[in-house]
């Protein structure tokens, strides 16, 4: 079900020096690692973006792309490089090095936004916000991101307390993720062995 307020948000800045390539472009299971994640978020919104500093990389997916106003800034600039050019309220971010991202668990973060009006959707796993699995009322938190930028805070939360955030609580992901697969990231040639483990359980 798209929905027509949002814009879906895919986060692939660049090459990974541990990866020795863009993360979104390493095997798993015998497709890109992008792909996985488009699998999830397809029926999510009908704009969907990836945020890359390596167009050329992509142009075969047929992806609306932006690169990094500032490359190699870091995560808060890149969050405001994707709510500049999204088009719509919400905008769902996850990043290209999520392989297991649940779609229920996603769906019900999409349902939350529009039914609490909220300016941040975000879950906790593992003592940790999950910020790159985040939904954000695209108006508000810009002007809030470029505040704490302006006050030189590059924290990913660093503008949360100038917002109305709406934490997940692990009890309820899993409802929808019993094991937090969907925060699962592939940083590492280790991770990705085990992400193919995975693949196969």
């Amino acid at each position: 079900m798209y929905h027509r307020d949002l814009t879906v948000v895919i986060q692939a800045g660049g090459r990974s020096s541990r990866m020795g390539r863009d993360k979104g472009l390493v095997p798993l299971g015998g497709r890109p690692m992008i792909e996985h994640i488009l699998d999830a978020v397809d029926d999510l919104a009908d704009d969907l973006l990836l945020v890359t500093n390596n167009p050329t990389q992509y142009l075969h997916f047929g992806l609306r792309m932006v690169g990094d106003e500032v490359p190699g800034a870091g995560a808060l600039p890149g969050l405001r490089t994707a709510l500049r050019a999204a088009t719509d309220q919400y905008v769902l971010v996850v990043a290209c090095d999520m392989p297991f991202l649940s779609r229920d668990l996603l769906r019900y973060q999409v349902d939350l936004a529009f039914e609490t009006q909220k300016d941040v959707i975000v879950p906790r796993w593992e003592n940790h916000l999950q910020t790159m699995h985040a939904i954000y009322k695209r108006a508000t938190c810009l002007k809030a991101i470029e505040n704490a930028l302006a006050d030189k805070q590059e924290r990913m939360i660093s503008f949360f307390p100038s917002v109305l955030v709406h934490k997940i609580e692990p009890a309820e992901v899993m409802r929808y993720d019993p094991h937090g697969r969907s925060f699962f990231s592939v940083n590492t040639p280790e991770n990705l062995a085990e992400a193919e483990k995975m693949l196969g359980e």
